[in-house]
């Protein structure tokens, strides 16, 4: 039998006899009652799951009117948190299609053609938590994040291979740097390589070096990214824009541990940790014939899971203040009550990195910033972007969306500035909001990003770091 949730709570924090904590998270088990996948049933005890037809998501649904990511279900101590993940057909949910949702007890829902029943069951599993509030440059305290560290800590003793995943802007590089620096290898090198922002046609010297007159303009020998990494760790970046026909030299390389140069007939034994990351679904990109199966299996020994901030609302401010500090003495003239309730609002599609982003806007151009938070706010441009643009709409938790702000209002803020500064001030925005848009449409694939906005990829990288979208 169902339990009813009226009374208790999908989490909840427990001390342990070691002085530590963990979090109980309710199990969750979802049924599907109607539509292609009629009798298919999960039991989740995960604090996050996601409903859609792509490879990713726990419980896959095989209906042509489900989207690849539907819907997304969060345990909190409230309840489960239901979001629509902007699917093409929506969520309903009692005859109301929904954005967001708090169930409270078992619920029936509409995801295109497919009907499935969520009922939270009476069996709680315990899932450990650090006691950290910081790892590295990672910053977090919400049981989210406790989580991630606590996974962190148990494997960065080992030489496991670990694939970290997550939306842009999440940490992966400073969770592949804290695995780093956590490890018996923090004396050795750390070697970075963003396999989205290099040529296709270089990629393959990146990693594994050249010798002199390997090929046109090797004018002299480079060592790669796999070779200056030993002893120590090498992080790939973006590991799903790696080129499929170089795939099967990597794939040998984690078999062997052995480097052949480019123009080169010896092989080099390395001694290196792998750590990749990813903002797609490889299971996805597996499925589709772009990335190998035996690959994937072998970089994702270990796989970590990124929270979006979003997905741990209670950090928000937290991290609003660890970023404050780093731009003036006292964090609480720039985060007034009004920008931490407008921050702890925001929806944060770029996650961290767009938070650094608008605190650092706070700190140096506070009438600027406040103006595109408030716009946020009502369902406008996001924040740090352009106002008046063709941002998508807000939804609030019965679904309406509000209007833009209009483009007078943004140009008014921007009159009190001089014209050059003004004019800088406004394409930076434009800039920013354009890029994210792209991203939007493209589904977080910068390549195709890249393709709608006519640029080459690497350009495209560059301006995303220049506006914090990566």
């Amino acid at each position: 039998m169902a339990a009813s949730l009226d009374n208790t709570c999908a989490t909840r924090l427990i001390d342990r006899p070691d002085g530590g904590q963990a979090l109980l998270v309710r199990r969750l088990r979802v049924r599907v009652l109607e539509g292609p996948d009629e009798g298919l049933e999960l039991v989740s005890d995960r604090a996050r799951l996601e409903i859609g037809s792509g490879a990713e998501c726990d419980l896959r649904l095989s209906d042509p009117a489900v989207s690849r990511r539907h819907l997304s279900l969060r345990a909190t101590d409230e309840g489960f948190q239901l979001r629509d993940l902007e699917s093409t057909n929506g969520t309903v949910l009692s005859g109301v299609r929904v954005q967001r949702a708090l169930l409270t007890h078992s619920v029936t829902l509409r995801l295109g053609d497919t009907i499935v029943r969520l009922s939270p069951t009476e069996e709680m599993v315990e899932v450990p938590l650090s006691r950290r509030g910081q790892l590295g440059a990672l910053v977090g305290r919400s049981p989210a994040m406790r989580q991630v560290f606590a996974v962190l800590e148990r494997i960065a003793p080992t030489d496991a291979g670990v694939l970290v995943e997550g939306e842009s802007g999440t940490g992966k590089e400073l969770a592949a740097r804290a695995l780093h620096q956590a490890s018996s290898r923090a004396d050795g090198p750390l070697v970075i390589v963003d396999c989205g922002a290099i040529s296709p046609t270089l990629i393959e010297s990146e990693l594994f070096g050249h010798e002199r007159g390997a090929f046109t303009g090797a004018n002299q020998m480079r060592v790669g990214a796999l070779e200056a990494a030993d002893r120590g760790t090498v992080f790939l970046d973006e590991i799903g824009e790696l080129p499929l026909q170089l795939q099967p030299r990597l794939l040998r390389f984690l078999e062997r541990r052995e480097v052949k140069r480019l123009g080169s007939t010896q092989h080099r034994a390395v001694d290196v940790r792998v750590v990749a990351a990813t903002n797609r679904s490889l299971a996805e990109e597996v499925r589709g014939g772009r990335f190998r199966e035996d690959l994937y299996y072998r970089l994702s020994v270990v796989r970590v899971e990124l929270p979006s901030l979003r997905d741990r609302p209670e950090d928000i401010v937290l991290l609003a203040h660890h970023f404050a500090e780093q731009h003036v003495r006292d964090p609480r003239s720039v985060l007034t009550e009004e920008v931490q309730a407008l921050l702890t609002a925001h929806e944060w599609p770029g996650n961290v990195r767009e938070l650094k982003n608008v605190v650092e806007r706070l700190a140096l151009v506070p009438e600027l910033a406040m103006d595109d938070l408030r716009r946020a706010g009502q369902g406008g441009a996001p924040a740090g972007s352009a106002a008046g643009g063709s941002g998508s709409a807000g939804g609030g938790a019965d679904g309406a969306t509000t209007g833009d702000a209009s483009e007078a209002d943004g140009i008014g803020a921007l009159a009190d500035m001089p014209f050059h500064d003004a004019r800088a001030a406004w394409q930076e925005r434009f800039e920013r909001e354009y890029l994210a848009t792209l991203l939007e449409r493209a589904e977080g694939v910068v390549a195709q990003a890249a393709r709608l906005a006519g640029l080459p990829r690497p350009t495209f990288h560059r301006l995303l770091r220049r506006h914090g979208l990566r």
